[in-house]
């Protein structure tokens, strides 16, 4: 669907109160967004099909968006159809990596993870699913394969990784993971935190969410102690030290393999070859990392 006809669509929904204008959200990767402004109030609305390839089934990001907003960590969800998801306007900041190392800020963000994860599926009706990371980056593998991806080479090496880096991360617990923690995902509105969008919501083990908190916002060693103590209410151990830095890994791994996918699926307008790049660099040097630190051990 082109913009034309997306506009024309969201202003036809039955939802808005008089007149309705809309302005484009940038930042997104994998949605269209826009800030609609009616004759009563704001709102967000969120564009976007089914993407298989990326796990990603709107059935089951609306279910969670709905359970979000019951637990209160999400805005509301005004109206939804088919592709169209229009929720409550939250007026704050985007946080960015900087914020999120700020003084005082990771534990407001940890107590906002930990209300996902334990309410949120008190409230969740209907199907739901499971993030599983391994999973998505084996099905990631194949679909470059499949696909003659440029990335064709190094695809099986890095799959491997993946399935000695799950190993490595077990035992697991079980929550109702977010599955997606950028810190553009998190808004500040001054007086407390929201956690937006649920595209990857599903249930997983809470390491993930976790090592995606390290590692999209590179967290200093003592920052990624101080998140896992608040998280699970003990003091660090060893164990647990390895598995956060397997899942970190892995959450690298996903991010880097969803980005080479996009390079040959995505139509939106967005350089993912340097993101790929980017990302299997990182990967790279926080494997290095894992292997000196733990490789004896496993």
């Amino acid at each position: 669907m082109d913009s034309g006809n997306i506009i024309h669509r969201i202003k036809a929904l039955p939802c808005w109160n008089g007149q309705v204008s809309l302005t484009p959200l940038t930042g997104g990767i994998t949605n269209i967004n826009y800030l609609a402004e009616d004759d009563q109030d704001r709102y967000a609305v969120r564009v976007g099909e089914d993407i298989p390839e990326h796990h990603v089934m709107r059935f089951n990001e609306l279910s969670a968006l709905q359970a979000a907003s019951a637990a209160g960590v999400s805005p509301a969800v005004k109206y939804s159809e088919p592709m169209i998801t229009v929720l409550d306007f939250v007026d704050g900041h985007t946080l960015t990596p900087e914020d999120v190392r700020q003084p005082g800020m990771l534990p407001r963000i940890v107590d906002l993870v930990k209300r996902c994860h334990r309410e949120v599926p008190r409230h969740l009706r209907g199907p739901a699913l499971i993030f599983w990371v391994f999973h998505v980056i084996r099905d990631y593998g194949a679909t470059l394969d499949e696909r003659e991806s440029r990335h064709k080479t190094v695809v099986r090496d890095l799959v491997a990784i993946s399935n000695t880096l799950e190993a490595a991360s077990g035992p697991f617990d079980i929550v109702f993971g977010h599955n997606d923690l950028l810190a553009a995902n998190l808004l500040d509105d001054g007086k407390r935190l929201w956690l937006i969008d649920y595209d990857y919501a599903g249930f997983n083990t809470p390491l993930f969410d976790l090592g995606g908190l390290s590692s999209n916002n590179a967290l200093s060693g003592r920052m990624e102690q101080q998140m896992l103590e608040q998280y699970f209410e003990a003091p660090l151990t060893e164990d647990l030290s390895r598995r956060h830095a397997a899942m970190k890994c892995a959450s690298l791994l996903r991010k880097t393999m969803w980005s080479m996918v996009s390079e040959i699926t995505s139509k939106l307008d967005f350089d993912y070859r340097k993101y790929s790049a980017e990302n299997l660099a990182r990967f790279r040097d926080a494997h290095r990392e894992f292997q000196k630190t733990y490789g004896a051990a496993l």
